[in-house]
């Protein structure tokens, strides 16, 4: 056996920050990504824009789309004024002519719009099936570890969310992100599920205008509403995404149930712990919610998936329940276990440092975080230890 030279690898920047981001810092050669999405959410809008700033800044860049032909690309390059003068594009589901191209031309990067529209005519099957599927996917594989082009593959999505076609597909490629929409309107969210050359936890923020999809760098200033007066209910908590801190904020409402069960709805963060810290909540504060109607939301339509949003959950049940406004400006954050004890949240400097550039005064947070932070700031840090605390400092 020989020995295996290794060298480092030099990532592409498409240009697109939020797009590398969740890459890991950018494309990696001979990769196989997958990039799925419900239809209309934008997929191909941003697959074009990221191959046409690849081929302005001097890579070969090859578009194929086997849903649109090439006039019809044209006008919509044109819509979202885009450069066609460097890029390549072809309109084509031969999976055999497609790979001659790539061969020929050996680009950088290049698209497959969309993988179920590809056909190799030696296989028995319809255009889409699990057998085609399976075998463009396969090919494509091999032509980019072959010729060293960063392949893209746009998926379609079931009405269940997942990628059509077999689940051998998330298999075979080494990324799969989502592109989603977050329920606010134009806002557009990239998330990784699998990476193998990056981390999972990031997300990109896009927003869908009538010039294409924009980069939304400062999610925090999108997610936030124009914040007047405090209002019951509404609570601003700091989470991590990835490498950065977003600030959200937790609404929710409790009311007087009409029926004989009490209802309990949540979006966008896990409804189990909805249900522990509600116990918590009468476990340690001696309430009385088992009659009462209880809806959680996160603004925005975000998902939220780390144990540091709990005390932001608990301030806004219990703030609906007492119909009494957080005292204005305040942001928190913290664990909540199940005996009432505040927990160390991780990265709490860069989570009160998002609060405080987005004009906060005040952040209530578990006191072993408090106690250690090393930051200078006009941030009234104020450490808890117990959810009974918490409640005296926020209201």
């Amino acid at each position: 056996m020989g020995r295996i030279e290794l060298h480092d690898v030099i990532r592409v920047a498409t240009g697109i920050g939020e797009f590398d981001r969740v890459l890991g810092g950018g494309v990696v050669p001979g990769s196989l990504v997958l990039v799925g999405g419900d239809p209309g959410i934008g997929k191909s809008t941003l697959m074009l824009q990221v191959m046409s700033l690849l081929a302005s800044s001097g890579h070969k860049a090859l578009y194929v789309s086997g849903e649109e032909s090439i006039q019809q690309i044209k006008l919509r390059s044109k819509r979202l004024s885009i450069s066609d003068e460097d890029l390549l594009v072809a309109s084509e589901i031969n999976l055999g002519a497609i790979s001659s191209m790539a061969e020929e031309m050996r680009p950088t990067a290049m698209v497959v719009d969309s993988v179920q529209t590809v056909s190799a005519p030696e296989v028995a099957s319809a255009p889409g099936s699990v057998t085609q599927v399976r075998e463009a996917a396969m090919h494509l594989m091999f032509l980019a570890k072959r010729t060293g082009s960063t392949m893209f593959l746009v998926g379609h999505v079931t009405k269940e969310g997942a990628i059509a076609g077999p689940r051998l597909l998330e298999h075979m490629v080494d990324t799969v992100l989502y592109f989603e929409s977050s329920g606010n309107g134009s806002l557009r969210i990239l998330r990784a599920v699998k990476n193998r050359f990056g981390s999972t936890n990031e997300i990109g923020v896009f927003e869908m205008k009538d010039s294409g999809l924009a980069e939304v760098p400062n999610p925090s200033s999108v997610f936030l509403p124009e914040r007047t007066d405090p209002v019951p209910g509404s609570v601003v908590t700091a989470s991590i995404e990835g490498s950065r801190p977003i600030l959200l904020e937790i609404q929710s409402l409790v009311s007087k149930s009409g029926l004989g069960t009490s209802r309990r709805a949540v979006l966008g963060v896990d409804p189990n712990r909805v249900s522990l810290l509600v116990a918590v909540m009468e476990k340690n504060l001696g309430l009385e919610l088992t009659g009462d109607d209880i809806f959680v939301n996160v603004a925005g339509g975000v998902k939220i998936d780390e144990p540091a949003v709990d005390l932001g959950i608990l301030s806004a049940i219990l703030s609906s329940f007492w119909d009494t406004p957080v005292r204005s400006g305040t942001v928190v954050s913290g664990e909540v276990g199940l005996t009432g004890e505040v927990r160390a949240v991780s990265r709490a400097e860069q989570r009160v440092g998002e609060a405080e550039k987005l004009g906060f005064k005040r952040c209530v947070l578990p006191r072993g975080n408090a106690t250690h932070m090393q930051r200078p700031g006009t941030m009234e840090l104020i450490g808890v230890d117990s959810v009974s605390e918490a409640v005296e400092s926020l209201f």
